[in-house]
């Protein structure tokens, strides 16, 4: 293993504004983003020209770093785009561009010059050689494959510059397939998934039927609500903080730009205050991730959770269910801390005299009963109903801006 221990960089998704204030409100050093072309995630609001300029201007206000995905496989009529889509990235200030094309990448030589470039996950690369050429065409740091071991990634490490960077996930949604070269999606709906639009059908429940009986469904059971084939656990490896750091991992990733603010926020959260625990007792072999902070990651919706491949074993299949674990429900973000608890904007309904649970941008969670609510027209009420209204919550403490409140489902 590599004897230089250095603090890893804590990456985190930003699917729009909101959660990229999040994010970064909850401990990223860095958020990465897609824009409206170019980027694997088509289903969130993502950025356009005018909100990316103003998010990176926000996070390097902060002292942190954006990066940008351009991580496609774009086709040849997408090509002429490519040129003005690069140019405007080195404009904005985007610190890196997050790529997975050859072509792309010599496009991006060329057009953002002064611009880092990250080798996505999508490249596959899983040996010292293949990272090795990529340094050698000019990338900054690779995001290494989700297939590999912590001996694997210790022995690239080894065998690379000291300059050139690793990004692993370290949170989230698996994909079935290697690297999420996948086309599932693209032969069943016809959206492709190397292009951003994956319909997720790994996801679905699937049945058999004899050839001569069309329409005669057997289902494929394990549990009474059939058998989900291909739908792989999430990835969690908030227990293993000494681990990471110890390969040689320069930048902790966490997947999820399709994901809530919310999620953004606990996610980041969660392991922002695992590694500074770890450097501040000295990076000692025995640490262990304390149960406050491993608990958080079960107060947001998640599938089973498994380690992936860094033992050196399979994530697994949940293969009872294609849905979400929820425990908690986010019912609102607080807006302004006040000397009688604190104005918020509701997310979700919840009532006088259930225990709130709030995370604050800073220090430890808490809870409080909900002792009065008071609406905008100053009349007492008993419930929140009401989508993003915003209310006084009076309770025993003082609720920090930028807090977020769940509660506990019943």
């Amino acid at each position: 293993m590599n004897d230089l221990i250095l603090k890893p960089e804590i990456l985190a998704p930003a699917g729009d504004e909101e959660a990229l204030h999040a994010a970064l409100r909850f401990g990223a050093d860095a958020v990465y983003v897609g824009a409206q072309q170019f980027g694997m995630r088509t289903s969130p609001k993502n950025f356009d020209r005018v909100s990316l300029k103003r998010a990176v201007e926000h996070t390097h206000s902060l002292g942190k770093k954006l990066y940008l995905t351009c991580n496609v496989l774009p086709r040849e009529p997408q090509l002429h785009l490519l040129p003005d889509f690069l140019s405007y990235a080195q404009e904005c200030g985007v610190d890196a561009l997050i790529i997975a094309d050859l072509g792309v990448f010599e496009l991006a030589k060329k057009y953002a010059p002064n611009t880092s470039r990250h080798i996505s996950t999508q490249a596959g690369i899983v040996n010292s050689e293949t990272a090795k050429a990529f340094y050698n065409m000019g990338a900054d740091r690779v995001v290494l494959a989700r297939e590999l071991s912590f001996e694997e990634i210790a022995d690239i490490r080894a065998k690379i510059p000291a300059e050139l960077e690793i990004e692993c996930f370290v949170h989230g949604a698996m994909c079935v397939s290697f690297s999420g070269r996948c086309l599932i999606s693209e032969y069943l709906t016809g959206r492709d998934p190397n292009r951003g639009d994956c319909s997720q059908p790994c996801r679905w429940k699937y049945h058999l039927y004899e050839e001569n009986r069309e329409g005669n469904f057997y289902p494929v059971m394990e549990a009474d609500g059939g058998t989900f084939l291909y739908n792989s656990k999430d990835m969690c490896m908030i227990d293993y903080i000494p681990e990471l750091v110890k390969v040689g991992i320069s930048s902790f990733k966490i997947e999820g730009r399709a994901k809530t603010a919310y999620y953004s926020a606990v996610a980041t959260n969660a392991y922002r205050q695992a590694v500074d625990a770890y450097f501040d007792g000295g990076c000692q072999d025995n640490f262990r991730t304390p149960d406050n902070i491993r608990q958080e990651l079960e107060k947001i919706s998640h599938r089973d959770y498994s380690t992936g491949f860094y033992l050196g074993t399979t994530p697994g299949q949940n293969t009872s269910s294609g849905g979400y674990i929820r425990h908690y429900d986010l019912v609102a973000l607080c807006e302004e801390e006040t000397d009688f608890g604190g104005i918020i904007t509701q997310r979700n309904k919840f009532y006088l005299g259930d225990e709130v649970d709030v995370l604050p941008p800073s220090g430890l969670p808490f809870t409080f009963i909900a002792e009065k609510l008071i609406n905008e027209n100053g009349e007492e009420v008993d419930s929140t109903p009401h989508p993003m209204q915003r209310l006084e919550l009076h309770c025993e403490r003082k609720i920090p801006a930028g807090s977020f409140l769940r509660v506990k489902r019943k």
